[in-house]
């Protein structure tokens, strides 16, 4: 498999239009058991080994150490038989299963669902406080499929059928089920549906979710209607990411193959803003910031440009986000009020192509980065002066001091060079490359990361 197949695994579209969802268990669930108060023991790291290698990851939402430390990981296998899991830390199970004589796992899986192609991304529902709701889950590879987590009612039994490579029974049940809550595929131009690179959930109205596509459009989905709400050409090549923008319901920003980064608004989707393109002829790891940038009816595309693959905002402040190249080691910080040009670039830390990114949940300027070279690195964009990315977020200062910093961020801008961070503040070496990492919200001590078969939850 190649270097950017391995990236992303894309599987083949499907015929057909918006399945028929698959009724509901939510109001046949009984009432939330009680929670337990009592702290749990912890340690630093805690692991799992997946039977397959890994490439999607996320945490559950849930603010609760007991309900949070959950993550879902898709497998990344070549073949048409790919998984779907949930895994839990054993230790905040009640009911699991524990042998007897043997050592007690760090995490158990709870459920398992199998899912034809690679899933290129999975993401947990937003966390809603006022009400207790199932657990919900989104998936994309082929099309955008919702996942209701339920509890499953032979959990304890096993299953009567025999496996037919091994002649034994089938192992126990899980203590859960994912059952398929929503099949969604926008076939209205044509009956082939392109591969789905990702998709972002919003936070603010969960009800909206965005997907992006080789096929250069970005979708967005009402998954409470199971409706496409509106469907635009994003890019004028394959689009490798979207993510809304924290705090706003209509806007958010994608990345693609033409190296740029382009921020929309479901207000006005006549215009678009180039937040960012990169310099044609430009090798990976070096600068490409572009001078061009501002609002387009079109889309420019060159073809000697360097891909952009993930991107995500910040969590505190949303006029911040990160993004990277396709075989780059290092990480563009952009702030969308300045346009066309980086505020900041992560370098020379990391040895090998990065390919994951995440925001802290709970500080503006920590970004988390895990690459081909097996590292996890903890940056502070703050480290080292020269702007702050808290503007805008609750951590502001006293007026004077942010006059101050405004002050000298426009100064750098002016000068378009993105002020170089070489330092991080925590390094960690994985076994092999890392694949996918995620810094939890539930459980903003903690990071997910995974490297071939492994997944690891690192205490920060």
């Amino acid at each position: 498999m190649d270097n950017q197949s391995r990236r992303y695994p894309y599987g083949y579209g499907q015929p057909g239009g918006i399945a028929e969802s698959a009724p509901t268990h939510s109001s046949h669930l009984p009432p939330p058991p009680p929670q337990n108060t009592q702290p749990l023991p912890s340690k630093e790291i805690y692991q799992y080994d997946a039977p397959w290698p890994l490439y999607a990851l996320d945490w559950c939402k849930v603010p609760n150490e007991r309900k949070g430390f959950r993550m879902a990981i898709g497998s990344l296998i070549e073949e048409s038989n790919n998984k779907l899991q949930v895994i839990a830390r054993t230790d905040t199970l009640e009911g699991a299963n524990v042998y007897p004589n043997q050592p007690t796992p760090d995490f158990t899986v709870v459920a398992e669902a199998d899912v034809y192609y690679p899933t290129t991304r999975v993401l947990w529902e937003p966390w809603r406080s006022e009400t207790w709701r199932a657990d919900l889950l989104a998936t994309t590879g082929d099309i955008l499929r919702i996942w209701e987590l339920v509890d499953h009612p032979r959990y304890g039994t096993t299953s009567n059928s025999i496996n037919s490579s091994s002649g034994r029974n089938s192992p126990p049940y899980y203590m859960q089920q994912l059952v398929k809550k929503a099949e969604l595929a926008n076939t209205k131009q044509t009956d082939f549906c392109a591969p789905l690179t990702s998709f972002d959930w919003n936070e603010t109205d969960p009800s909206l979710i965005v997907t992006s596509s080789i096929d250069t459009t970005c979708t967005v989905w009402n998954v409470e209607t199971n409706q496409a709400k509106t469907q635009l050409i994003a890019h004028d090549s394959d689009v490798y990411d979207v993510a809304f923008m924290h705090g706003s319901p209509d806007i958010f920003a994608s990345v693609g193959a033409d190296g740029s980064v382009r921020l929309f608004d479901l207000r006005s989707l006549e215009h678009s803003t180039i937040l960012y393109e990169a310099a044609p002829n430009t090798s990976a790891g070096t600068n490409h910031s572009s001078s061009t940038g501002g609002r387009s009816n079109g889309n420019m595309v060159n073809s000697s440009t360097s891909p952009l693959l993930r991107l995500q905002f910040n969590r505190i402040n949303p006029n911040m986000l990160a993004t990277f190249h396709m075989d780059s080691s290092s990480v563009l910080v952009l702030d969308i009020r300045y346009p066309s040009t980086p505020m900041a670039e992560l370098v020379k830390s990391h040895q090998g192509s990065i390919n994951g990114i995440s925001w802290s949940p709970n500080q503006a300027g920590q970004l988390c980065t895990g690459g081909d070279d097996g590292q996890v690195l903890v940056w502070d964009i703050n480290n080292g002066g020269g702007g702050s990315a808290s503007g805008g977020g609750p951590d502001q200062h006293n007026s004077h001091h942010s006059r101050q910093q405004q002050y000298y961020q426009q100064q750098r801008y002016s000068q378009h060079t993105p002020r170089s961070i070489q330092d991080p503040i925590l390094a960690y070496s994985a076994g092999s490359e890392v694949s996918s990492l995620a810094w939890s919200k539930g459980v903003p001590d903690w990071i997910g990361i995974g490297f071939g078969r492994t997944v690891q939850a690192l205490r920060v």
